[in-house]
């Protein structure tokens, strides 16, 4: 992954919130929910492959996908995750989040 100066250095391009590296456990659930088609990106597309790793807005539950070890820190790849994603509440279709 990165080092924690580079890491320091990042930002998010949308709204400048600071970027956190995802755990192994989220990369996991979020990987889960891409290969589902749970989620899509900011342009509303499917997300075809899972992520090697990614970081985090935790305010905005905003993950920039990094693969390969380059981070994409390109506004409409960013995945926008539904609120509840971490903390496990389902709506009652099911589905994690509130939307």
């Amino acid at each position: 992954m990165l080092d924690s100066k580079m890491l320091d250095m990042l930002r998010c391009p949308v709204d400048g919130g600071r970027l956190f590296p995802v755990s192994h456990e989220d990369l996991q659930r979020i990987n889960l929910a891409i290969l589902s088609g749970e989620l899509r990106d900011r342009l509303d597309q499917r997300i075809n492959d899972g992520l090697d790793a990614g970081l985090l807005n935790r305010q905005s539950l905003r993950i920039y996908p990094v693969r390969g070890g380059i981070p994409s820190l390109v506004a409409n790849e960013a995945i926008e995750l539904p609120q509840g994603f971490f903390d496990g509440t389902e709506n009652k279709d099911g589905r994690v989040g509130d939307s």
